[in-house]
């Protein structure tokens, strides 16, 4: 297990000391896994005070949710493990006054009798105290009757909800009829793509193979409803939005917020991903999306996947959802728009060319080129992944898509050609290719005649060659595609392109043995050392290519 902590049994005290330190905002009660709201008032002052809780592991859930507005204390037990009663009636104690407590629980045994045995004492004590059950997953709706259904992330919005009620100064009553109602029209969907570790445990939960998901999971590191095979994330966001769909009943006409939650281990590109799905089906099918978060709200500590939660709105509801808030954990009122796409400035237009008698040649080298690219792209993507990022292979394939969706006058003459190369290239090759490319063929067009002869072909690449060492700072042995151009360039104006490209697949090779000093490769150093370097190797692949087909 390899996890950033100290001792498993203290993960959870020092997760919170943590987040206190960090946040002057909230307070820990000593000798309890409690955080409640710094400064509170006297209790007599007090508005009807709002907790929730339950086993950690769900961070920022349950403390990242204490703040104005929305939660006045968070009680954590072990990791996914119910907080004991103790603990929960010093929460109340603790945040409560005369006006008493409305405690969120998520439908979990554990949850309910501790929470619900606490409230009783509380009771007994003087305080009153309402307990509001959340059952928001509807993967279970086939499994089990609707009250007996599992508490997930869409909790986090009765926490908002219920938050901004009391801090309005409705009574103990009133905030948890609206946290009921509202969580009565709730309705959450997950899909995990593998598993998590609890500290405790030291290993995953369950185990899934590299085309496996789990669909319908808790958020407790369990298997879900159903093991299936792994699809498309509009695919997959399509199927848990048709469940919440179909089991709310909710359709065309029907105003909703939405709540797309990592279960910890997603990252921010994978979730927008899944909102942009969720909020365009939504729209497809004529619901109003009113307001829309996409993070993590409610995790199962460290598991790749996600979960998609809609809550139903009217007015009142969602003024309680704009309501001032203010949490680690809280990200704002969620409004959303039409997306807005702007046309990108246009670039000035090339002067026409006539047609030249090298036309056809060119476009039909470019296409040899395109084509030896795309077939390099698994070979490319493998030798930039051990020393790099591993994009080079996808981003050369863009450039040969580039390439080939020239237009015909891009082809009119060498220098014409060239040029356009250049300016496709610039625009598809991500990273550092890009730039590189460009410069190199817009500098080999402009020393280019129309009617070039082998010398002038010669001369242009080694101007294009010298572009590149300037923009990039690169020489000779650097372990760079400067390694496979600089050969190149002498080997044209020696022996021609047959000798170019036996040149730039020597450069390339030697690359091997280089420990790189420039580029993402030099993080590495000698680590690097084993496998020639990408960059070179693309150029080794289009020198080789166009030598075919010149014959």
């Amino acid at each position: 297990m390899k996890k950033l902590v100290n001792d498993p049994r203290q993960v959870v005290r020092e997760m919170l000391e943590g987040l206190c330190d960090l946040h002057p905002g909230l307070a820990l009660l000593e000798g309890e896994e409690v955080v409640v709201r710094a400064g509170l008032p006297p209790p007599e002052a007090r508005p009807v005070a709002v907790l929730s809780g339950g086993g950690a592991g769900h961070e920022p859930a349950h403390a990242g949710y204490v703040g104005p507005g929305l939660l006045a204390g968070a009680i954590a037990g072990d990791v996914f493990t119910s907080p004991s009663v103790d603990a929960v009636l010093a929460g109340i104690r603790a945040a409560a006054g005369p006006a008493g407590a409305v405690l969120i629980v998520k439908n979990y045994t554990g949850d309910r009798l501790n929470f619900g045995l606490a409230a009783e004492l509380a009771r007994a004590e003087g305080i009153p105290c309402e307990v509001v059950v959340v059952a928001d997953d509807v993967a279970l709706r086939d499994t089990v009757p609707p009250d007996r259904r599992r508490g997930i992330a869409g909790t986090v919005l009765i926490h908002k909800l219920a938050g901004a009620a009391a801090a309005a100064g409705q009574g103990a009553g009133q905030v948890a009829a609206i946290a009921r109602a509202a969580a009565a029209e709730l309705g959450s969907m997950g899909v995990a793509l593998g598993a998590c570790t609890v500290p405790a445990a030291g290993k995953p939960g369950f185990t899934l193979g590299e085309e496996e998901i789990e669909l319908g999971l808790g958020i407790h590191g369990e298997q879900g409803v159903e093991r299936g095979a792994m699809a498309s994330a509009d695919a997959l966001v399509e199927r848990m939005l048709g469940m919440i769909l179909a089991d709310r009943g909710l359709g065309a006409g029907d105003r909703v917020a939405l709540l797309v939650n990592g279960l910890g281990g997603t990252p921010p590109m994978e979730l927008a991903i899944v909102a942009r799905r969720a909020i365009g089906l939504l729209r497809e099918r004529e619901l109003v999306v009113e307001r829309a978060w996409a993070g993590n709200f409610l995790t199962a500590i460290e598991m790749p996947g996600c979960s998609l939660s809609l809550l139903t709105l009217d007015d009142a509801r969602l003024a309680l959802l704009d309501a001032p808030g203010e949490a680690p954990a809280w990200p704002g009122d969620g409004r959303i728009a039409p997306r807005l796409v702007l046309a990108a400035p246009p670039a000035a237009p090339a002067p026409a060319a006539s047609m030249g008698p090298l036309a056809p040649r060119l476009r039909a080298a470019a296409m040899a080129i395109a084509a030896a690219l795309e077939a390099a792209e698994p070979r490319l993507t493998e030798l930039d992944a051990a020393a790099g990022d591993g994009d080079l292979g996808i981003s050369m394939a863009r450039g040969a898509a580039a390439l080939r969706a020239m237009p015909d006058g891009a082809w009119a003459d060498p220098p014409v050609a060239l040029a356009a190369m250049g300016e496709a290239l610039r625009r598809a090759l991500g990273g550092s290719s890009g730039p590189f490319y460009a410069a190199g063929l817009l500098r080999a067009a402009r020393v280019l005649p129309s009617m070039p002869g082998p010398a002038d072909w010669a001369a242009a690449l080694q101007a294009g060659t010298e572009a590149v060492t300037e923009l990039g700072g690169a020489q000779p042995g650097d372990r760079t595609m400067v390694d496979a151009l600089v050969p190149a360039a002498k080997a044209l104006a020696q022996g021609g392109l047959a000798a170019a490209a036996a040149a730039a697949e020597s450069g390339a090779a030697a690359t091997t043995a280089m420990a790189p000093r420039l580029g993402r490769a030099s993080y590495l150093g000698e680590r690097a050392i084993g496998v020639p370097d990408a960059g070179a190797a693309a150029v080794a692949t289009w020198l080789r290519a166009l030598a075919k087909a010149a014959g």
